[in-house]
């Protein structure tokens, strides 16, 4: 990578940090908290010196909420629905417009819904605010649509263009240049997954919306490599991958031929014990807005037969925090600190990085003892210290009846 090629990577890397989530380190501006738990979408205020959370109004759209994503002018804000649910298809697939209340934060619907083929499971804005890019997992594809300059969406871009969408996709972002799509796509391999199928990550080129293939990133086969979700350090040509089937960071490069480096630079272990018996996933990661540090998500939801109740079978529910060397991109395990629940499946990070709110998206009974008590559904408040490192704050319920939290995120407003 020459001198200009890096130069324009870094400012891109820079650019992209400021419009994912609309946030920057040290924003102006309030910063709250969405919650979705079905087609129920929550707002929360946030007081960050406190770390806490207060709720203040809830939107309702018919479907269940599977992604959100703001808008880079932080004027408008996208969800992507589904009638169904994991392992659930449906024919009632939605995209959705909101208007954000530039003082409260509160949501109002914005122009007509836009019916999407398949179930959404997952959606994002590109760098410069003109197209919605939405995966499907199922089959696994992608769409792209038109954003009008008035905030609302329009007609789907025709793909020319015969596309590698590999198997499982599970994320979708443009990079921080805009001249790149990537799409994770987390197939199907971990130890008891049937049918199986590989990993992989999907790099296209991007331009006025249109896809071409540029590489597939995979190691061997892909059936050791099931990545699932993606994010970009601030001003360093460094991308952070979580590889949810092998419990594992990678770090990659970001290269302008293929999107990233065909070998991750390093693979690092997530858990505090990897030779857990039980069954764990790797989520969702973020890297920190200084880029010193990132975070991210170990899952475990296994049950097992007590006293005729299916209870918690035991693994690891936990945020890992890593930091990373300036210097080479390097991530070192600091933390690996418990989220008093089950399946985190999304955090955020406010602006001033000063506190993080982590989405667990199901009750479960847990044993202690002979005792079987539920662990609910919640949001756990931590609050991030100067070294990176996390502190439990408190957790509030959320009761999820027979639906479940999945989906959370933060929006600073204008």
């Amino acid at each position: 990578m020459n001198r200009r090629t890096f130069a324009m990577s870094l400012a891109g890397a820079i650019s992209a940090h400021r419009l994912s989530w609309g946030q920057s380190p040290g924003a102006r501006g309030k910063t709250v908290f969405y919650s979705a738990v079905g087609g129920d979408l929550a707002l929360y205020s946030m007081d960050v010196d406190a770390a806490s959370l207060i709720k203040r109004n809830t939107v309702t759209i018919p479907a269940n909420i599977q992604y959100a994503w703001p808008h880079p002018s932080r004027q408008y804000f996208y969800i992507v629905s589904s009638a169904g649910g994991p392992g659930i298809p449906s024919n009632e697939n939605f995209a959705h417009a909101f208007r954000i209340d530039p003082a409260t934060g509160a949501l109002t619907p914005h122009g007509q819904p836009q019916n999407l083929p398949s179930r959404p499971i997952h959606t994002s804005v590109d760098m410069r605010g003109e197209y919605l890019l939405t995966a499907y997992n199922d089959p696994s594809s992608l769409t792209v649509h038109h954003i009008n300059k008035d905030g609302t969406i329009g007609d789907r871009v025709n793909q020319p263009n015969q596309l590698d969408t590999g198997k499982y996709a599970h994320q979708i972002r443009a990079t921080p240049d805009n001249q790149q799509v990537i799409m994770v796509t987390r197939g199907n391999n971990a130890p008891d997954d049937n049918p199986v199928n590989p990993g992989s990550i999907k790099t296209y080129g991007f331009k006025s919306g249109v896809l071409t293939n540029l590489a597939a990133i995979q190691p061997g086969s892909g059936m050791q490599f099931g990545p699932r979700h993606l994010d970009f350090h601030p001003t360093q040509p460094w991308v952070y991958v979580s590889i949810e089937s092998q419990n594992k960071l990678y770090v990659y490069r970001r290269e302008p031929a293929t999107g990233l480096s065909r070998e991750p630079m390093f693979v690092k272990e997530t858990l505090s014990d990897p030779k857990s018996p039980f069954r764990q996933g790797a989520g969702t990661v973020h890297v920190h807005p200084n880029g010193r540090f990132v975070y991210q998500a170990n899952r475990a939801s296994s049950t097992v037969d007590f006293q005729g109740r299916k209870v918690f079978a035991g693994g690891e529910n936990s945020i890992a925090v890593f930091s990373i060397d300036q210097s080479s991109g390097e991530p070192t395990l600091i933390q690996n600190i418990d989220g008093h629940g089950i399946q985190l499946r999304t955090f955020a990070i406010d602006p001033s990085a000063r506190m993080m709110v982590a989405a667990s998206i199901q009750p479960l009974p847990v044993r202690e003892g002979g005792i079987v008590k539920t662990l609910s559904a919640g949001l756990t408040v931590f609050r991030i210290g100067n070294d990176g490192k996390l502190a439990f704050a408190r957790k509030y319920d959320v009761d999820v009846g027979s639906k479940t939290q999945f989906w959370s995120g933060m929006v600073t407003l204008v």
